[in-house]
């Protein structure tokens, strides 16, 4: 069963791991200095936050975790057949864990992910430029900063 993924950009992420903690009656699987991640089963989402040069403020992105890569390659398709430009970024770390994934964004320039992790990683790790695909969207969009390298 596919679970839907928020990624929100904070400012303090102490505090906003107590907030997020609390709304959420639960604690993060994953904590480290600048990334907090709770994996949720009511309801079912993958929701992580990250502060400093990983993330602009407010939601990063949105996505659609697979379970496995059978369904990966359902939401692939789908992706496919959106009929916009998909960024296939394929094996990678990003947010403290190993995934195959690709991107694309909504008419709007809203950016989602499709991905299925592999396993954990020790480094945050990155992403490639959204730019690319926030051009393609929308020429007003503003340029994405998730799991970007240091500047």
């Amino acid at each position: 069963m596919k679970r839907l993924h928020v990624h929100v950009g904070v400012n303090d992420l102490d505090q906003s791991i107590g907030f997020y903690s609390t709304l959420f009656g639960a604690e993060p699987s994953v904590i480290k200095d600048d990334y907090a991640k709770w994996m949720l089963d009511d309801p079912r989402v993958n929701f992580a936050i990250s502060a400093g040069m990983h993330a602009r403020k407010g939601i990063e992105h949105l996505g659609i975790q697979a379970e496995d890569g059978d369904e990966l390659a359902e939401v692939y398709t789908r992706l496919k057949t959106a009929g916009r430009p998909v960024l296939e970024e394929g094996a990678t770390t990003c947010c403290y864990a190993k995934s195959e994934k690709s991107w694309v964004t909504d008419p709007d320039g809203v950016i989602w992910e499709a991905f299925h992790t592999t396993g954990e990683a020790t480094v945050y790790g990155d992403s490639p430029s959204f730019d690319v695909l926030a051009a393609a969207a929308s020429p007003n969009a503003a340029p994405a900063k998730c799991c970007a390298p240091a500047q």
